[in-house]
């Protein structure tokens, strides 16, 4: 078996020092160009690949980010993930991927696991965190960001869209368009984000002089979505609109609408959804929906997380990010409207 390949080995090939080419082969050490390639180039001819977690042992520092996520049904999460890991990878950090359930125990549990893994910083996306595991990664100094989510809990960053202005434009869009039986399919409720969609939602059908025609708990799952579309429009009398909390369930209510009920989308019922992921812009669905601003959320998200490990800012930040009405065929178009 041959020996292992050392950075002693490839500093005498490239006629280098050790700490140089420790340097090529940190992130963001301060290293020339010449002596970089001269240390690539000999660490190539022999096979000398640095070991990572050996330096984050001397370093104090795994340049890992663990990121906690609900659940992966949703375009919206492997979109999210994709934009957050090439948002890091760009800094020199990975990601290590952990699922939990939106609360309770499961989600303790797997906070734990992710302080054992030593990361230098946590993402949370759409769960929730409890006082003490906010407390204990607060004194290991290890910051928190969550994404897609907020919490009343000044010392937490957070990152979401403007979830109460995208539900009110909805609203809006719905009552111009002419309907006067509109309904709400929500998600989960004690989710910040159902909450404020919701919120903005009923802010904008009072400002019109309107009220929820109807009402049902899809809780972001794609088969409880649609079991709620099937008990809503078999009733006697059935909305003639929807907002449906998620892309992922207003398919699922779609789905029911056309498939199982022959109703007709948008001649019959209008549906319109939130995040805007890939499929909805499909012209199987063709959803009318507000845009979650992935890109700017993932980058703003990452830029906390830097400033906090970089030591350039230790207060907790709140982003909140407009997203704009994509205007499809899902629903009915107000008349004089451009779109």
């Amino acid at each position: 078996m041959p020996e292992k390949v050392t950075s002693f080995d490839v500093a005498a090939k490239a006629g280098v020092s050790r700490s140089a080419v420790s340097r090529v082969f940190t992130p963001g050490a301060s290293v020339s160009k010449t002596t970089a390639e001269k240390v690539r180039l000999a660490a190539r001819e022999l096979g000398y690949r640095p070991n990572v977690l050996a330096r984050s042992l001397i370093t104090g520092r795994s340049r890992i980010i663990g990121l906690v996520v609900a659940y992966l049904e949703n375009q919206f999460y492997p979109d999210a993930i994709e934009r957050l890991s090439r948002a890091l990878q760009e800094r020199g950090y990975h990601v290590l991927v952990f699922m939990a359930a939106n609360s309770g125990a499961e989600t303790d549990e797997v906070m734990e696991e992710i302080l054992d893994y030593q990361v230098d910083g946590i993402i949370v996306a759409s769960v929730g965190m409890s006082n003490d595991l906010t407390r204990r990664c607060e004194a290991a100094g290890i910051p928190i960001v969550l994404f897609n989510r907020d919490q009343n809990d000044a010392r937490l960053s957070s990152v979401t869209s403007d979830n109460h202005a995208g539900g009110r434009r909805l609203a809006e869009f719905l009552v111009a368009g002419g309907h006067t039986r509109i309904a709400h399919i929500a998600g989960w409720e004690e989710a910040s984000t159902q909450r404020d969609r919701e919120a903005g939602f009923l802010a904008g059908l009072q400002e019109a002089g309107q009220k929820l025609f109807a009402r049902s708990v899809g809780g972001f799952n794609f088969e409880q979505a649609k079991t709620c579309a099937r008990d809503m429009f078999t009733q006697d009398i059935i909305p003639d609109a929807v907002f449906v909390a998620n892309d992922h369930m207003a398919f699922a209510v779609m789905d029911v609408l056309r498939f199982e009920l022959g109703l007709r989308v948008p001649e019959d019922v209008s549906v319109v959804g939130y995040d805007d992921v890939t499929l909805a812009a499909w012209p199987s669905y063709a959803l009318t929906t507000v845009r979650q601003p992935a890109t700017r959320m993932a980058e703003a998200a990452v830029e906390i997380l830097m400033d906090r490990l970089q030591g350039h800012s230790d207060t907790a930040r709140q982003i909140v990010l407009d997203g704009p009405l994509q205007v499809r065929g899902s629903a009915r178009v107000p008349k004089g409207s451009k779109a």
